[in-house]
Protein backbone atom coordinates (compact mmCIF):
# COMPACT_ATOMS: atom_id res chain seq x y z
CA UNK A 1 0.00 0.00 0.00
CA UNK A 2 1.25 3.50 -0.91
CA UNK A 3 0.22 6.83 0.64
CA UNK A 4 1.22 10.07 -1.06
CA UNK A 5 0.92 13.33 0.85
CA UNK A 6 -0.03 16.18 -1.48
CA UNK A 7 0.28 19.92 -0.93
CA UNK A 8 -1.90 22.06 -3.20
CA UNK A 9 -1.13 25.76 -3.73
CA UNK A 10 -3.59 27.99 -5.58
CA UNK A 11 -2.20 30.17 -8.37
CA UNK A 12 -5.65 31.61 -9.22
CA UNK A 13 -8.66 32.42 -7.09
CA UNK A 14 -10.80 29.30 -6.53
CA UNK A 15 -14.59 29.47 -6.67
CA UNK A 16 -17.36 26.92 -6.25
CA UNK A 17 -20.76 27.74 -4.78
CA UNK A 18 -20.89 25.90 -1.46
CA UNK A 19 -23.60 28.17 -0.05
CA UNK A 20 -25.91 30.65 -1.77
CA UNK A 21 -27.23 33.41 0.50
CA UNK A 22 -29.16 35.95 -1.55
CA UNK A 23 -26.62 37.66 -3.77
CA UNK A 24 -23.62 36.10 -1.96
CA UNK A 25 -22.10 32.86 -3.24
CA UNK A 26 -19.63 31.46 -0.71
CA UNK A 27 -16.75 29.01 -1.25
CA UNK A 28 -15.98 26.57 1.57
CA UNK A 29 -12.34 26.45 2.67
CA UNK A 30 -12.27 22.64 2.35
CA UNK A 31 -11.99 21.00 -1.08
CA UNK A 32 -14.18 17.98 -1.79
CA UNK A 33 -12.51 14.71 -2.72
CA UNK A 34 -14.78 14.35 -5.77
CA UNK A 35 -13.38 17.57 -7.25
CA UNK A 36 -9.79 16.52 -6.48
CA UNK A 37 -10.33 13.06 -7.97
CA UNK A 38 -11.57 14.47 -11.29
CA UNK A 39 -8.78 17.07 -11.39
CA UNK A 40 -6.03 14.51 -10.75
CA UNK A 41 -7.22 11.59 -12.89
CA UNK A 42 -9.53 12.94 -15.60
CA UNK A 43 -6.82 12.74 -18.26
CA UNK A 44 -5.64 9.29 -17.12
CA UNK A 45 -8.46 7.09 -15.88
CA UNK A 46 -11.83 8.86 -15.78
CA UNK A 47 -11.77 10.66 -19.15
CA UNK A 48 -14.92 12.76 -18.93
CA UNK A 49 -15.65 14.19 -22.41
CA UNK A 50 -15.19 17.90 -23.03
CA UNK A 51 -18.86 18.25 -23.97
CA UNK A 52 -21.53 16.81 -21.66
CA UNK A 53 -25.12 16.69 -22.87
CA UNK A 54 -26.47 16.52 -19.30
CA UNK A 55 -25.82 18.43 -16.09
CA UNK A 56 -26.42 15.28 -14.03
CA UNK A 57 -23.09 13.86 -12.74
CA UNK A 58 -22.22 10.20 -13.08
CA UNK A 59 -20.11 9.75 -9.96
CA UNK A 60 -20.72 6.03 -9.48
CA UNK A 61 -19.46 5.05 -12.95
CA UNK A 62 -16.63 7.57 -13.27
CA UNK A 63 -15.17 7.47 -9.75
CA UNK A 64 -15.80 3.72 -9.69
CA UNK A 65 -12.90 3.48 -12.15
CA UNK A 66 -10.59 4.66 -9.37
CA UNK A 67 -11.94 1.90 -7.11
CA UNK A 68 -11.06 -0.63 -9.81
CA UNK A 69 -7.51 0.73 -9.93
CA UNK A 70 -7.08 0.76 -6.15
CA UNK A 71 -6.90 4.57 -5.87
CA UNK A 72 -8.58 6.81 -3.33
CA UNK A 73 -8.23 10.58 -2.82
CA UNK A 74 -9.14 12.21 0.51
CA UNK A 75 -10.70 15.68 0.80
CA UNK A 76 -8.25 18.56 1.30
CA UNK A 77 -7.93 20.63 4.47
CA UNK A 78 -6.61 24.21 4.47
CA UNK A 79 -3.15 24.88 5.87
CA UNK A 80 -3.26 28.60 5.15
CA UNK A 81 -5.98 30.49 3.33
CA UNK A 82 -7.59 33.86 2.72
CA UNK A 83 -10.64 35.06 0.79
CA UNK A 84 -11.43 37.50 -1.99
CA UNK A 85 -14.85 39.12 -2.30
CA UNK A 86 -15.66 39.68 -5.97
CA UNK A 87 -18.69 41.63 -7.22
CA UNK A 88 -20.09 40.74 -10.63
CA UNK A 89 -22.85 42.22 -12.77
CA UNK A 90 -24.25 40.80 -15.99
CA UNK A 91 -25.17 43.27 -18.66
CA UNK A 92 -28.84 43.33 -19.65
CA UNK A 93 -29.23 42.83 -23.37
CA UNK A 94 -32.78 43.94 -24.11
CA UNK A 95 -33.06 42.28 -27.51
CA UNK A 96 -32.06 38.92 -25.94
CA UNK A 97 -33.47 39.02 -22.44
CA UNK A 98 -36.04 41.15 -20.68
CA UNK A 99 -34.44 43.32 -17.94
CA UNK A 100 -35.13 42.08 -14.41
CA UNK A 101 -35.42 44.58 -11.57
CA UNK A 102 -36.17 44.43 -7.88
CA UNK A 103 -39.05 42.11 -7.07
CA UNK A 104 -39.06 40.46 -10.49
CA UNK A 105 -37.97 36.98 -11.53
CA UNK A 106 -39.57 35.04 -8.70
CA UNK A 107 -40.24 37.69 -6.09
CA UNK A 108 -36.63 38.36 -5.10
CA UNK A 109 -35.91 41.73 -3.50
CA UNK A 110 -32.61 42.11 -5.36
CA UNK A 111 -31.72 42.29 -9.08
CA UNK A 112 -31.08 38.89 -10.64
CA UNK A 113 -28.10 40.06 -12.69
CA UNK A 114 -26.02 41.17 -9.70
CA UNK A 115 -24.06 39.12 -7.17
CA UNK A 116 -20.95 38.66 -5.07
CA UNK A 117 -18.63 35.65 -4.97
CA UNK A 118 -16.49 34.83 -1.93
CA UNK A 119 -13.49 33.06 -3.48
CA UNK A 120 -10.38 31.42 -2.03
CA UNK A 121 -7.42 33.68 -2.76
CA UNK A 122 -4.25 32.77 -4.65
CA UNK A 123 -1.40 31.35 -2.50
CA UNK A 124 -3.87 29.51 -0.27
CA UNK A 125 -2.37 26.11 0.64
CA UNK A 126 -4.16 22.79 1.22
CA UNK A 127 -3.20 19.24 2.16
CA UNK A 128 -4.70 15.92 1.06
CA UNK A 129 -3.65 12.29 0.64
CA UNK A 130 -3.78 9.80 -2.22
CA UNK A 131 -3.97 6.14 -1.17
CA UNK A 132 -3.02 3.69 -3.95
CA UNK A 133 -2.16 0.02 -4.26
CA UNK A 134 0.46 0.52 -6.99
CA UNK A 135 2.83 3.40 -7.83
CA UNK A 136 0.98 6.24 -9.53
CA UNK A 137 2.20 9.43 -11.20
CA UNK A 138 0.27 12.54 -10.22
CA UNK A 139 0.14 15.72 -12.33
CA UNK A 140 2.10 18.73 -11.14
CA UNK A 141 -0.56 21.22 -12.30
CA UNK A 142 -4.34 20.79 -12.12
CA UNK A 143 -7.48 22.87 -12.71
CA UNK A 144 -10.22 23.26 -10.10
CA UNK A 145 -13.54 25.00 -9.54
CA UNK A 146 -16.01 26.92 -11.68
CA UNK A 147 -13.28 29.03 -13.31
CA UNK A 148 -10.88 26.07 -13.88
CA UNK A 149 -8.40 27.74 -11.54
CA UNK A 150 -4.76 26.72 -11.82
CA UNK A 151 -3.18 24.96 -8.81
CA UNK A 152 0.25 23.46 -8.10
CA UNK A 153 0.45 19.94 -6.64
CA UNK A 154 3.60 18.92 -4.73
CA UNK A 155 3.90 15.33 -3.58
CA UNK A 156 5.72 13.41 -0.84
CA UNK A 157 5.54 9.64 -0.59
CA UNK A 158 5.02 8.46 2.98
CA UNK A 159 7.59 5.97 4.31
CA UNK A 160 7.27 3.21 6.90
CA UNK A 161 3.49 2.91 6.71
CA UNK A 162 2.12 0.73 9.51
CA UNK A 163 -1.26 -0.90 9.88
CA UNK A 164 -2.73 -0.36 13.35
CA UNK A 165 -6.03 -1.05 15.05
CA UNK A 166 -7.80 0.80 17.85
CA UNK A 167 -9.24 4.24 18.51
CA UNK A 168 -7.64 7.11 16.58
CA UNK A 169 -8.17 10.63 15.28
CA UNK A 170 -8.14 11.02 11.50
CA UNK A 171 -5.45 13.39 10.18
CA UNK A 172 -7.56 14.61 7.25
CA UNK A 173 -11.18 15.46 6.42
CA UNK A 174 -13.28 12.45 5.45
CA UNK A 175 -16.18 11.70 3.15
CA UNK A 176 -18.49 9.78 5.54
CA UNK A 177 -19.94 7.68 2.69
CA UNK A 178 -16.48 6.26 1.94
CA UNK A 179 -15.44 5.35 5.50
CA UNK A 180 -16.16 1.70 6.38
CA UNK A 181 -16.68 2.52 10.08
CA UNK A 182 -19.06 4.98 11.70
CA UNK A 183 -17.13 7.82 13.40
CA UNK A 184 -17.50 8.19 17.17
CA UNK A 185 -17.38 12.00 17.13
CA UNK A 186 -16.76 14.53 14.36
CA UNK A 187 -17.37 18.07 13.14
CA UNK A 188 -19.68 18.41 10.13
CA UNK A 189 -18.64 20.42 7.06
CA UNK A 190 -21.86 21.10 5.16
CA UNK A 191 -21.21 21.20 1.42
CA UNK A 192 -22.57 19.55 -1.74
CA UNK A 193 -22.75 16.97 -3.14
CA UNK A 194 -21.90 15.10 0.11
CA UNK A 195 -21.14 16.84 3.40
CA UNK A 196 -17.67 16.10 4.80
CA UNK A 197 -16.50 15.52 8.38
CA UNK A 198 -13.42 16.90 10.16
CA UNK A 199 -11.72 16.09 13.49
CA UNK A 200 -13.23 12.61 13.28
CA UNK A 201 -12.44 10.00 15.93
CA UNK A 202 -12.97 6.40 14.88
CA UNK A 203 -12.38 2.89 16.15
CA UNK A 204 -10.97 0.23 13.85
CA UNK A 205 -8.10 -0.38 11.44
CA UNK A 206 -6.02 2.52 10.16
CA UNK A 207 -2.76 3.45 8.46
CA UNK A 208 -0.08 5.21 10.50
CA UNK A 209 2.81 7.15 8.95
CA UNK A 210 5.29 9.94 9.70
CA UNK A 211 6.13 8.50 13.13
CA UNK A 212 2.50 8.40 14.19
CA UNK A 213 1.62 11.97 13.19
CA UNK A 214 -0.53 10.85 10.23
CA UNK A 215 -3.44 8.46 10.79
CA UNK A 216 -5.85 7.56 7.98
CA UNK A 217 -8.72 5.04 8.09
CA UNK A 218 -8.07 1.78 6.28
CA UNK A 219 -10.43 0.46 3.62
CA UNK A 220 -11.78 3.76 2.24
CA UNK A 221 -13.29 3.59 -1.26
CA UNK A 222 -15.78 5.63 -3.27
CA UNK A 223 -19.26 4.56 -2.21
CA UNK A 224 -22.60 5.68 -3.64
CA UNK A 225 -25.83 4.47 -2.02
CA UNK A 226 -28.39 3.02 -4.40
CA UNK A 227 -31.58 5.13 -4.63
CA UNK A 228 -34.70 3.68 -3.05
CA UNK A 229 -38.37 4.31 -3.80
CA UNK A 230 -38.46 6.81 -0.92
CA UNK A 231 -35.41 8.79 -2.05
CA UNK A 232 -36.12 8.79 -5.80
CA UNK A 233 -37.62 12.00 -7.25
CA UNK A 234 -41.29 11.76 -8.23
CA UNK A 235 -40.42 12.16 -11.91
CA UNK A 236 -37.99 9.22 -11.72
CA UNK A 237 -40.61 7.08 -9.96
CA UNK A 238 -43.17 7.75 -12.69
CA UNK A 239 -40.65 6.87 -15.39
CA UNK A 240 -39.73 3.68 -13.56
CA UNK A 241 -43.40 2.65 -13.30
CA UNK A 242 -43.93 3.25 -17.01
Amino acid sequence: MFITRCTLTLHDSLFFATREMGTLYETERYIHNYALSYALFNERLIRVPYFCASYRPNYAQELGLLNQNGIYVTPARPLQWSYLLVTWKMGQVTYYRRPERFGEGGGHNYPMNYGRAKELAPESVFEFFVIHQAPVKLPRWIRLGKWASKALVETQEMREIKEQEGEFGASCPLNPLDVPRTPIIYDLISMPPVSLIQNAHLRGEYYEADEGRIKIPKGMRYTFPQPTEETMPKRARRKKDE
